[in-house]
């Protein structure tokens, strides 16, 4: 139920009742979009955030009828560096466990580090960005205004990279423990792969869904404050087919 609705700049803005709601309206918008589009198209690139601020968004999609799933291409938005490729907080395994396992997708691209530096990470993904150009990112917001891992100090609106390593600061890593992600802070790894800020404000269409207390003041800084990186969400308000989905908690402060 949407309680309401209203444009900060080309952003369009839903509050719900609550994030269940929240997760719900989102769904049923993307997922009708996702049907118009394929009713065009051979296929989709699509890029989920992973994060359990996206769950009931991610659940309520699933339940979305009339998707050609196997014509759609999976990407992720950010992945630790370093992180044993079995350990459960990867977002490669948060992301297989919601989504990429439950319906068939034509192709998954992880961000694979196994074999490979750093910089072959990169360049790997990079390339598969490229190469698949998006067409739908599902996307969140942290606790400190980031996208994806474009945390303050790092965001860049004119990076010319799509795919780069970057350092998390502190809040970042607090936000992992809070969620429940990581037992302690030093236990969060300091570096991560992260798709730009460019890189996913050049998607056809981004939709973003922030639910909780938590996020208020970074919603209320990304739709009220300037344009700037040091809340790099707020860079949204400048994509003509964007969408934030918040509910009453996050939208508490507005």
């Amino acid at each position: 139920m949407i309680v309401r609705e209203f444009h900060q700049d080309q952003l369009e803005v839903f509050v719900c009742r609550d994030r269940k709601s929240m997760g719900s309206q989102a769904a049923q918008e993307v997922g009708a979009l996702m049907r118009s589009l394929l009713a065009e198209r051979q296929s989709l690139n699509m890029m989920f955030a992973a994060a359990p601020s996206q769950s009931e968004f991610l659940d309520e999609l699933l339940q979305m009828e009339g998707i050609d799933w196997s014509r759609i291409n999976g990407f992720h938005l950010d992945e630790y560096v370093g992180l044993d490729p079995q350990a459960p907080e990867r977002f490669e395994h948060f992301l297989r466990e919601q989504i990429f396992s439950r319906v068939p997708f034509k192709e998954v691209y992880y961000i694979d580090q196994v074999g490979l530096s750093d910089n072959e990470v990169v360049e790997r993904y990079a390339k598969l960005l490229k190469d698949h150009p998006i067409d739908l990112a599902c996307i969140g917001i942290g606790e400190n205004g980031h996208i994806a891992f474009n945390d303050p100090p790092v965001a860049n609106f004119v990076d010319t990279q799509n795919f780069r390593v970057v350092e998390l600061d502190d809040a970042c890593r607090t936000q992992q423990v809070n969620d429940g992600c990581f037992p302690t802070f030093d236990d969060v790894p300091k570096t991560a792969f992260t798709v730009t800020v460019p890189a996913i404000m050049s998607a056809q269409y981004i939709f973003c869904m922030v639910p909780a207390k938590n996020k208020s003041q970074a919603v209320r800084d990304a739709l009220q404050g300037p344009i700037i990186t040091a809340c790099p969400a707020s860079i949204l308000r400048t994509h003509q087919r964007t969408k934030l989905y918040l509910d009453t908690e996050s939208a508490s402060l507005l």
